[in-house]
């Protein structure tokens, strides 16, 4: 019988692959009663997400729109100011978001921008909203910089498995990921990391990127789980659609291993119907982007989500208030 209520780093993969591949109905069972264990079930975080830097990045991420290498079409724009980052902030918490998180396409900041960036974390701070960035890899002073500046939480997904790594990023290895995670962890931030399914992966591969993030030292506070969005010009425009089961399955087994993380249903969504988020929910997802959009890609209206989130009886985590038990 599952123990809902150990929270455990030594999961292997064999362990994994049980959960798994298990029966459905079986899995959505333990995922759910594990996700009630330590969660209210019917509450649902929402963040925003700003570019705040796009295009022009150096890295060859097969699946991104704003990788300078991998044939996508997107120019590349200038740090926005930091006065409209807030203004943005301010729109997005008058709409129920209680987490901003801002997103610039770089390999890594650089110097000259830490002090417009320590601006926009403390900016967000003063109207009560936690701060989330990504921002690439982080050397030491930099993780320092940005934890003093009052940084919540540090996004740096794997993407997917080691294994397949290489398949899909060749600028940077996989061990650079978990070194940045360590380092933001060690610093005392929180992390968010995820990763990406849906891009011509195997399904041990979806297991073994959620067993990475489920042995490190300490679990992520937040893992994003996001649905490939096939992008025109890039490596990834015609990889068949992942069978919207396996990403339930996927959601199911990242609630389990990691089950006082908050999971987050993340990008993808506009080609999920309702049924399908309602089982990511049910299974374990949840925290949600809200907005039209994702850095540059599509994310369903607010409107649609509240229309979802007042059929199903879920309602909005409150600012401070991560619904756990």
């Amino acid at each position: 019988m599952l123990d809902t209520t150990t929270v455990r780093t030594d999961w292997t993969r064999e362990e994994a692959e049980k959960i798994y591949n298990q029966p459905f109905m079986d899995l959505l069972y333990q995922a759910h009663t594990v996700h009630r264990t330590h969660f209210d079930p019917n509450q649902v975080q929402r963040s925003k997400l700003l570019s705040i830097k796009t295009g022009g990045c150096a890295e060859d991420c097969a699946y991104c729109s704003q990788s300078a290498r991998n044939g996508a079409k997107l120019s590349a724009s200038k740090l926005i100011e930091v006065q409209r980052v807030i203004a943005e902030a301010r729109k997005a918490k008058e709409g129920g978001a209680t987490r901003y998180c801002m997103g610039a396409a770089w390999r890594s900041p650089k110097d000259r921008d830490m002090a417009a960036l320590e601006a926009m974390i403390k900016g967000v701070k003063d109207l009560g909203m936690e701060t989330c960035m990504t921002l690439g890899m982080l050397d030491d002073n930099q993780v320092f910089r940005l934890r003093d500046a009052g940084l919540d939480y540090y996004n740096h997904n794997i993407d997917t498995s080691e294994r397949y790594y290489s398949e899909i990023i060749t600028t940077r290895t996989f061990a650079d990921r978990i070194d940045t995670l360590n380092r933001v962890r060690e610093a005392g931030m929180k992390v968010c990391a995820g990763g990406i399914v849906g891009m011509g992966e195997q399904q041990m591969d979806r297991i073994d990127m959620l067993v990475s993030l489920a042995t490190l030292d300490e679990h992520p506070d937040s893992v994003p789980v996001n649905m490939l969005i096939p992008i025109a010009d890039t490596p990834l425009a015609d990889v068949e659609k992942l069978d919207p089961i396996e990403f339930v399955r996927t959601c199911a087994l990242a609630r389990i291993l990691m089950p006082k993380s908050h999971v987050r249903l993340s990008a993808g969504r506009t080609d999920m119907t309702e049924e399908m988020q309602a089982m990511c929910f049910f299974v374990g997802a949840n925290s949600i982007f809200v907005g039209d959009t994702l850095l540059t890609a599509d994310n369903p209206e607010e409107d649609q989500d509240g229309q979802l989130f007042a059929k199903l009886g879920i309602t909005a985590m409150a600012v401070g208030c991560d619904a756990s038990k």
